[in-house]
């Protein structure tokens, strides 16, 4: 398949879901990663990050913790998966695993991947630590239920 020029070509932290939206996880304590910047973040940290160059979201959420808001994650989350149909989209927390990889399950389950297949298939496809604590892992059970 050829990616459009406006989405995550393959590679390091490119994430395709069933329907072939791209999303990039990544760890915000790491070097911006070669390649295009994104079109849009969503950014999950403790603290509001520095200001990007390109649109973003910040969703409070502390290092191996829940979002301090369902609702706002929800909100953030159903716009990074929206958009990802037309603009590189990235997600991103300070180690680019936990908070990352649990929002990455939630896209995944957005795609179409059953809540309960979604931690198993996320850690395949981006890291084999994604989604750390089983507080995360139930909140993604918990919230797909809101995701019609």
């Amino acid at each position: 398949m050829v990616t459009p020029m406006h989405l995550w070509p393959s590679g390091e932290g490119i994430v395709e879901f069933p329907d072939g939206r791209r999303c990039r996880g990544r760890g915000l304590r790491r070097p911006l990663p070669d390649g295009p910047d994104p079109d849009f973040g969503v950014y999950l940290l403790g603290r509001e990050p520095a200001a990007q160059r390109w649109a973003s979201r910040w969703v409070r959420w502390r290092d191996f913790r829940l979002p301090d808001s369902t609702a706002d994650a929800l909100t953030a989350l159903r716009e990074a998966y929206d958009r990802a149909a037309t603009e590189r989209v990235e997600i991103a927390c300070g180690g680019g695993v936990g908070r990352t990889g649990t929002a990455l399950a939630v896209l995944a389950v957005m795609g179409g991947i059953a809540a309960d297949d979604s931690v198993t298939w996320v850690r395949q496809q981006y890291h084999r630590r994604a989604v750390e604590t089983r507080r995360q892992r139930r909140w993604i059970q918990q919230v797909a239920g809101q995701q019609d």
